[in-house]
């Protein structure tokens, strides 16, 4: 049995390898990054908001402003005529480790001028905090909750912040963050003795259980009737 079968994980554990056959297209050429409007015109509507611009993977644009002014820098994309970004893709964050900050990311999509835009706004560990842009598109609410979630970044303002994917008593951290232990934080042993105790009520909110849980829980968890008729 080879190395890799013994261990199926060790491949995982050393990282990522890099090809000698990979192709990496040249740089842009100078200037190229300010060719979008969008980009030019933050350069010059938030001078002191826009820290950089580049282009990435060929033709995607990136800006990245100054995290303190998002609401007035996405504000402006959405609503002003020129540029009207008013799709919102994604938003998301990339955590590069070695202390570096993480970043949030806004993918925007302006469907009457077809254009696409990337805005990144860099975070230090020591202040994982944002305003939220549920104001301007609704769809950033469980996007928000996925990165705050993920990656432990809390956005301020928003309606409903908590966990979205791990149970709200989930306390091992944020799985995507780079200091996140590839089995997690805790023993084999002590995840299974978890995963076995948990609770539906984990999982599912009140409204939940009472349309369609309530039948498939434990009988130790279902609810019991009291002889004065209440339940216990």
């Amino acid at each position: 049995m080879s190395d890799q079968q013994k261990n199926p994980f060790e491949i995982v554990e050393r990282g990522p390898a890099f090809s000698d056959r990979l192709e990496v297209a040249p740089p842009p050429a100078g200037g190229a990054e300010d060719a979008h409007p969008s980009v030019a015109a933050l350069r010059e509507r938030f001078p002191d908001a826009v820290r950089r611009a580049e282009v990435s993977a060929g033709d995607q644009h990136v800006v990245y402003v100054d995290p303190d002014a998002n609401l007035e820098v996405l504000g402006f994309l959405k609503t002003d005529d020129a540029h009207h970004y008013d799709l919102l893709v994604d938003v998301t964050a990339v955590d590069y480790g070695g202390g570096l900050p993480l970043q949030v990311v806004y993918q925007l999509w302006s469907i009457p001028h077809r254009r696409a835009l990337r805005v990144k706004c860099e975070l230090p560990l020591e202040r994982l905090h944002i305003r939220s842009v549920t104001g301007l598109w609704n769809s950033a609410n469980w996007l928000e909750r996925e990165v705050f979630d993920l990656f432990g970044i809390t956005f301020e303002g928003h309606p409903d912040l908590r966990r979205i994917l791990m149970p709200e008593n989930y306390a091992e951290g944020h799985p995507l963050r780079k200091d996140f232990p590839l089995r997690g934080r805790f023993s084999r042993a002590e995840q299974t003795r978890r995963a076995l105790s948990q609770d539906p009520k984990d999982y599912y909110i009140p409204e939940e259980l009472e349309v369609g849980g309530a039948p498939s829980l434990p009988e130790a968890l279902r609810p019991r009737t009291l002889e004065d008729g209440s339940e216990g």
